[in-house]
């Protein structure tokens, strides 16, 4: 967002400091003005989140001098000079030096405002670039692609193998097996790791919202839509675009999605610019896109465009060899999360980490842990998970509460831990469904990645 993104402006005329500083709040920014470079350079922070303009004939640190010190500080941070005629080879020289513009005086106001504008968006692009660099990183914390068995390890041959290829791919395995693991290794293993990995949940939004995220849109371009906005698919030029759960993708969205793969070329909405895209697609479905039964109204073009390469992530259960390993690693980290020791495994709870069937997968496996260090995986609440399904002997009212403790959790799994088609298919109150959750103990992560599931509707 342009608006309120902070400007430092450094100009010794006190007169046209003032000036413009007004200039710039009256276009919406949140101004910081400073007489001296060495002032703003003082209080200037590596994650300052908007644009510095400059005058550059001061004393003392002129402008050049300032550019010079905040390059060295954070190559991207958008620097814009103002400059007199006379100063005009010496601006050039900065933009080739990399600097974001030079304004020569006098100037219009638009003139200015355009181009801090302008900065103010490259800015907010780079450090949402960082902040996903970040999430990415912690995706993999989260869930690593650990393992030794045959399966694990030729994925992972196959993840270097094809990582610097540029070919589309399409990752298929159930809920919480590490899909956005495999793509941001893909991502992070390629020549394409210094541009963006942009990921994308297309089944956590709606379609109205999902086509302004993908594509962009200009100002104008529908009802609240009053700037520029650079969509998902632009923002990855150069960098990889993972589109989760694309089984999801609206049946519109697929056919301008067909054509992006095809041509290179992204619409914004809004215009009628063809902007070329520099792209790689990584894809993931919960569900066989091949198979035309699962594959509902999910084109068949659209699949075997993206259907280039396939990688096929195998559930844990079919990996039970890795288990050990995997718990003890999320087992450490939550022990140094919490800042607690690590307690001794019962017998119980090697049984279960042997024999349960870990339908959240990898997910489920690392929030088990987690509990397991904080002392909420006793030896009863393992049991009655593990419990067989007769009840012989047990009073009326047990039995109804084990199984409808038993038909939530199969629900949940069934839905991938969606909330609401898991409460349309029980046909329970919202609030209802809550309440049961905590007298039965059922951890909605264990079944999915259900972060954006309460967005989905009501």
């Amino acid at each position: 967002m342009n608006e309120n993104s902070p400007v430092f402006l450094i100009d010794d005329d006190k007169d046209l400091l003032r000036a413009t500083k007004q200039t710039l709040e009256l276009a919406g920014f949140d101004v910081s003005a400073f007489s001296a470079a060495s002032e703003a350079l003082h209080a200037l922070r590596v994650d300052f989140a908007g644009v510095v303009v400059s005058d550059i004939r001061m004393p003392q640190m002129d402008g050049q001098q300032l550019f010079a010190r905040i390059k060295a500080l954070d190559a991207d941070l958008p620097v814009i000079l103002v400059t007199g005629h006379g100063d005009i080879p010496m601006a050039v020289q900065a933009i080739q030096d990399g600097a974001y513009d030079f304004i020569a005086k006098p100037f219009a106001t638009d003139r200015l405002v355009q181009s801090v504008r302008r900065a103010a968006e490259k800015r907010r692009l780079v450090l949402e670039n960082r902040a996903l660099r970040q999430a990415a990183e912690q995706a993999q914390g989260d869930l690593p692609l650990i393992g030794q068995t045959p399966a694990i390890e030729r994925l992972r041959h196959t993840l270097r193998q094809i990582a610097d290829t540029d070919v589309d791919v399409l990752v298929t395995g159930e809920t919480g097996s590490g899909k956005e693991v495999v793509a941001s290794l893909l991502h992070r293993w390629s020549r394409r790791a210094k541009g963006n990995f942009v990921a994308l949940n297309c089944g956590a939004l709606p379609e109205t919202v999902i086509e302004s995220e993908l594509f962009g849109h200009e100002p104008g371009a529908f009802t609240g839509a009053q700037k520029k906005r650079v969509g998902r698919i632009e923002h990855s030029s150069a960098g990889t675009l993972f589109l989760d759960e694309i089984e999801s993708m609206p049946p519109a969205i697929q056919v301008q999605m067909l054509r992006v793969l095809e041509m290179r070329e992204v619409t914004p909405l809004g215009t009628n610019e063809v902007r070329p895209v520099d792209l790689r697609v990584v894809a993931a479905a919960k569900v066989d896109l091949g198979d035309p039964r699962q594959r509902g109204d999910f084109r068949e073009d659209l699949y075997y465009r993206l259907n280039v390469v396939t990688l096929s992530i195998p559930p844990l259960r079919e990996r039970r060899d890795d288990i050990p390993l995997l718990f003890g690693h999320f087992a450490d980290r939550a022990a140094n999360r919490f800042n607690r020791e690590v307690p001794a495994i019962s017998t119980t709870v090697r049984r279960h980490l042997r024999e349960h069937d870990w339908p959240g997968n990898v997910r489920e496996l690392s929030h088990f842990a987690e509990r397991f260090v904080l002392g909420l995986e006793s030896a009863t609440t393992v049991k009655s998970d593990e419990a067989p399904a007769a009840d012989e002997g047990l009073p009326l009212p047990l039995r109804v509460e084990r199984y409808e403790a038993e038909l939530i959790r199969e629900t949940l799994s069934q839905n991938n831990g969606d909330v609401r088609r898991t409460i349309e298919a029980l046909g329970i109150p919202r609030k209802t469904f809550y309440d049961k959750l905590q007298r039965h103990g059922i951890v909605r992560g264990d079944f999915a990645g259900f972060d954006g599931d309460d967005r989905r509707g009501s």
